[in-house]
């Protein structure tokens, strides 16, 4: 088993929280276009092709220019959950039972699986339609049958037969007539929560359109095949699968007669097969329709090439018999462009090594699923150029597997039976896959998983009405941006939120990391990606941090923080001593609940609305807040001001620049902006930073004695 090394961290905190780049991300922002058009039309039919690889990323050569957006401007429909059923249309009972029963596992663990965050359909949920509702990870598989239903007459010349094995050329057309005919005869369902994986067997082609135009077979020239080109039309038009939508009532959004399906033919090749024999040997290699036959070593996409001979491997070579010479010639062979095979298992019950073939069609429906989901009807996500989700990422292969994170298990070097390597970058259930990132819009990069880990640590014991910090930034979140949908208009920007619950009977405190321009709007404010806190008791409460990234994925971690100090007193009580008088009761002060936090972060903006501070109490309460600046600064700065008392033992001495009255009639929060004098502004805008302390000082109605609470806050204005 060989481990590669997790992607490199980037040394920015913030982009560690924006998006998981070294574990389930890739550091490759954007790959050359992949030939020919993805989401096309082809005599009249609508199609989203997966290409194969014509053109691709070249060892070291990486776009650097912005690519054409990736929207849905028009809130086009994406799915929100999906049934899923794998048709194999097999008359001639030529689909081994070995692929079928590994594709049909795959499609068993993608729904056991669902809601996980650790596979490319976790990263979908960004992606919404108009509704606003996510296209959530929720996959069902409704089960699998073998259709055999005679092929048709031919509807098509295939480009490159088989010299042995060949069996008919299918269009899109035959396949669409055979899949209705078969939903409508076993009383199938329709609709836009249901996809059909439509599979044939090898030697059977199938194209788009009569002509043959576009198929999943091609032909190239004698040249071509001596050079090991691939420049012919018919290569870069063939395809390795697509997936296309029966919308008969042309529905916008689909309806109850719209069926969803993706062709899968057989494009794995033909390595460690018997029964199939190629026309040429440039029919063999199926990498084209994986990853291109580029390898994932040192997390960047390198074309594989066989190395040189040294001059003593020469001379060996040259002392070889006939048979060693063979095997030296195809291992060498090998080092160059070949298929990847993670359940590869040896022989197979045919006697040869062709089991593990199924794992590039594997590939091929996890691309469609991701297409399907995040456009069915081929009008929603996509950029300007029609590629879809998976199109963005052709040949990466970042992983979510291995014990050290990220880390792509197996073996680079192929087998000699199996002609395949035995990489896998995903895990479903106990399952192991070789699977396509997708695109996510937060970022711009290829993901392989929605990459949530929430974190904070804990403080050290404090005590009562300390200042207590809780920093979620710790936090990784793939999916911290994306795109939301209103009732009409175009989309706009949203954001994760963090929410805090401090275990002590306060409000939870709930909001945007820092950095959302949202953050400041009163129904999702305070930023909350880092809080402070102040526990009014002693004793042990359990602090748990929940974060919903854009894709409506959860995640949560707690942690418990010891506070020393007087507990929580009993509830006053009602009963009076031996000969008092009846109407004397023992009262016992109960202080207020408060918390407070500021949420301005500029300096400029600040000086210009004020200072903003959201607070909730757990009653009606009165009080005033402080702001408050070190003398030594102030000095600096020219500011006057009273000297305060009262502040946290080794807290530098502090003048007040600024205060502001607080009453409230009940219970709850809200937000308070804090003016400055005109004085102290002035003298605050030649600064660069400011740090400053907000003080909150409440008191409740309790009866005979009200009861006082603070709370310390600390900011830095950055101008």
């Amino acid at each position: 088993m060989t481990n590669l090394p997790p992607l490199p961290i980037a040394p920015s905190r913030r982009s560690t929280i924006a998006v998981l780049l070294a574990v389930l991300g890739c550091a490759l922002l954007w790959l050359a276009a992949p030939a020919g058009a993805i989401v096309t039309e082809v005599s009249g039919t609508s199609v989203g092709l997966q290409p194969r690889n014509g053109e691709t990323v070249e060892e070291g050569a990486l776009s650097e220019e912005e690519p054409a957006r990736f929207a849905n401007e028009n809130g086009h429909a994406v799915l929100h959950g999906t049934n899923v059923y794998a048709i194999y249309w097999d008359p001639g009972d030529t689909y081994r039972h070995e692929w079928s029963t590994r594709i049909d596992r795959f499609l068993q663990d993608l729904g056991a699986e669902s809601g996980s965050l650790t596979t490319i359909f976790s990263a979908l949920g960004q992606y919404r339609d108009r509704s606003n509702q996510p296209a959530a990870y929720h996959t069902v598989f409704k089960g699998a049958y073998s259709d055999t239903a005679k092929y048709p007459t031919a509807g098509c010349t295939d480009p490159n037969p088989l010299a042995k094995g060949a069996v008919s050329c299918l269009t899109d057309a035959q396949l669409r007539e055979q899949l209705q005919s078969f939903i409508a005869g076993h009383g199938l369902a329709k609709g836009m929560g249901t996809v059909y994986y439509l599979m044939t067997p090898p030697g059977v082609t199938v194209c788009v359109d009569a002509a043959a135009s576009h198929c999943s077979d091609f032909t190239i020239t004698e040249k071509e095949e001596e050079e090991g080109e691939r420049n012919s039309a018919s290569y870069k038009q063939s395809f390795c699968s697509y997936h296309g939508a029966i919308n008969p009532d042309k529905a916008e959004a689909g309806d109850g007669s719209t069926i969803l399906y993706a062709a899968i033919p057989w494009t794995a090749g033909y390595a460690g097969m018997s029964g199939f024999v190629p026309a040429k040997a440039s029919d063999v290699p199926a990498s084209d329709c994986q990853d291109g036959g580029f390898s994932p070593l040192e997390h960047k996409e390198t074309l594989e090439v066989p190395k040189e001979r040294t001059k003593s491997e020469e001379e060996a070579f040259a002392k070889m018999n006939k048979k060693e010479k063979a095997e030296e010639e195809k291992r060498i062979r090998l080092e160059g462009p070949h298929i990847e095979e993670p359940s590869q298992e040896g022989r197979s019950e045919f006697g040869d090594y062709a089991a593990g073939l199924a794992d590039l069609l594997i590939n091929q429906i996890a691309i469609e699923q991701a297409n399907t989901v995040t456009d069915p009807l081929l009008n929603a996500w996509q950029d300007t150029t029609h590629h879809e989700v998976t199109d963005e990422c052709r040949n990466v292969f970042a992983a979510t597997i291995g014990t050290s994170g990220g880390a792509i298990g197996g073996s680079l070097a192929a087998n000699l039976e199996t002609e395949a390597g035995t990489l896998s970058n995903e895990e479903l259930v106990s399952d192991k896959y070789y699977i396509n990132n997708v695109f996510s819009l937060s970022g711009g990069v290829c993901v392989a998983g929605a990459a949530m880990v929430p974190r904070f640590t804990a403080p050290n014991p404090v005590n009562v009405n300390e200042v207590v910090g809780f920093d979620g930034m710790e936090s990784t979140v793939g999916l911290l941006t994306g795109e939301a949908f209103a009732a009409s208009g175009p989309p706009s920007t949203t954001y994760a939120t963090y929410s805090w619950n401090f275990g002590d009977g306060t409000p939870e405190v709930k909001g945007y990391a820092p950095g959302a321009p949202l953050c400041e709007t009163p129904w999702l404010s305070p930023c909350a990606g880092s809080i402070f806190h102040t526990y009014a008791y002693g004793g042990k409460y359990s602090v748990k941090l929940t974060i919903t990234d854009v894709a409506g994925n959860v995640a949560g971690v707690t942690h418990e923080v010891l506070v020393n100090g007087p507990s929580a007193p009993a509830p006053a009580s009602a009963s009076s001593s031996s000969g008092a008088n009846p109407g004397d009761q023992t009262h016992t002060i109960v202080n207020p609940v408060a918390a407070a936090a500021v949420l301005s972060r500029s300096l400029k903006q600040t000086l210009q609305k004020g200072l903003a501070v959201r607070y909730n109490v757990n009653e009606q309460v009165a009080g005033n807040f402080e702001v408050l600046i070190s003398s030594a600064l102030a000095k600096r700065l020219g500011l006057t001001g009273p000297l305060v008392s009262g502040l946290p033992a080794g807290t530098p001495p502090q003048v007040m620049i600024a205060h502001a009255v607080l009453v409230t009639t009940k219970a709850g929060g809200s937000t308070i902006r804090i003016k400055f004098s005109p004085h102290v502004a002035d003298r605050l805008r030649h600064a660069h930073r400011v740090p400053l302390l907000v003080r909150m000082f409440v008191r409740n109605a309790a009866p005979k004695s009200p009861a006082t609470t603070t709370v310390l806050s600390a900011v830095t204005l950055v101008g």
